[in-house]
């Protein structure tokens, strides 16, 4: 026999089925599912589709209709208290006649924080709050760290051979994993509101940086350079296939901007490249998840700058050598052992002869 637990749980694992349905298009709000059950069924059920939308509660209402009434409602996020876009949420949970509102954790925007839970409290419907909170917070990490710490939340992605080198010393690096490894990478970027890279990328790999048929939604691609030093022709240039930005100085080669911009591509020129600049813009665009998928100089700064909180680093089953082979991370300016940057809440998955590890910066 299913407890009262273990239903709610099993509803709020509902909720965060149906808030993936929008993985990667939600931003700069997060994603949320939400059910609606009356006397042990399901009555009504929704998932915030993008910014600008209802929200999941809306869409449950509107389902559920009069069967809303003294029934229970679930979300992974708490009902919105306030004006954006669209009306509080709250304030149609309360006017439906629920019951009960259970939710998975309290929304870390100040102007919620807990206010849309005393809303519905103060109307006298019961409400659980914590039920499956550690998926929830899982699943809306990047938005929580947009809000409190207003950055992008970054993660970096690189694929190295055993002996930690990410090409070979030509520089060729066609492919250091697996079909099925890249096949996850793909997976990821649908998670994903931009790809960064650097000029190098361009020059030597000329990537399209897409989801390969594994969503409608594409991700910004980005470019950081301060030379524009890459070919004007380039699969990165193609804007019928995904969106490009460049970020470039202030005094970059102005016949290579001027070919690029012919060809739709947005050229920003900042006084300082740096990967928190382009942070801060990419934050302005209203980004949550930002995915750096560039070389080892690159992925340095990123780090030291406090750009990357996630690592995926997938390890294939080859020994390269050379001692000027490229790694994936360069210099951090850490003379001792002890003084390595250790990764938490590490997980380890085999994808074919490969291996993923994934872990969060501090």
């Amino acid at each position: 026999m299913v407890t009262a637990d273990e239903f709610d749980r099993a509803m709020m694992q509902r909720c965060l089925e149906l808030a993936r349905r929008a993985i990667g298009r939600t931003a700069p709000n997060p994603m949320v599912g939400c059910v609606i059950v009356a006397e042990g069924e399901i009555v009504g059920e929704g998932f915030h589709p993008k910014a600008g939308e209802p929200h999941a509660e809306v869409f449950a209402l509107r389902q559920a209709k009069a069967r809303s009434r003294n029934a229970t409602l679930y979300v992974n996020l708490e009902p919105c208290n306030h004006y954006g876009r669209t009306p509080p949420c709250a304030e149609a949970v309360v006017k439906a006649g629920l019951k009960r509102v259970v939710v998975g954790m309290v929304d870390p925007n100040p102007k919620v924080a807990g206010g849309g839970i005393a809303t519905i409290r103060k109307a006298g419907i019961e409400v659980e709050i914590g039920v499956e909170e550690a998926a929830c917070q899982t699943l809306n990490e990047a938005f929580v760290h947009r809000i409190l710490n207003r950055r992008p939340f970054g993660i970096l992605k690189y694929a190295m051979t055993l002996d930690g080198k990410i090409a070979a010393t030509s520089g060729h690096s066609s492919w250091v994993t697996g079909e099925m490894s890249r096949r996850r990478v793909h997976q990821l970027r649908t998670q994903c509101d931009a790809i960064v890279i650097g000029g190098n990328t361009v020059r030597k790999d000329n990537p399209e940086l897409t989801t390969h048929g594994l969503s409608e939604h594409q991700p910004l691609r980005v470019v950081m350079s301060r030379t524009l030093e890459f070919p004007t022709i380039a699969n990165l240039w193609q804007m019928d296939i995904a969106p490009t930005v460049v970020f470039t100085g202030e005094n970059a080669n102005s016949d290579v901007q001027k070919k690029l911009m012919q060809q739709g591509v947005e050229v920003v020129n900042l006084e300082t490249i740096t990967p928190a600049a382009v942070m801060v813009n990419l934050y302005d665009r209203g980004l949550n998840t930002i995915l750096w998928e560039c070389g080892g100089n690159l992925a340095a700064q990123a780090i030291r700058q406090g750009c990357v909180q996630k690592v995926w680093a997938f390890v294939a089953p080859k020994i390269i050598g050379g001692e000027n082979a490229p790694t994936p991370i360069a210099e951090l300016g850490l003379e001792k052992m002890t003084d390595a940057i250790r990764l938490t809440r590490v997980t380890w998955s085999a994808i074919e002869s490969d291996l993923l590890i994934e872990g969060y910066l501090g």
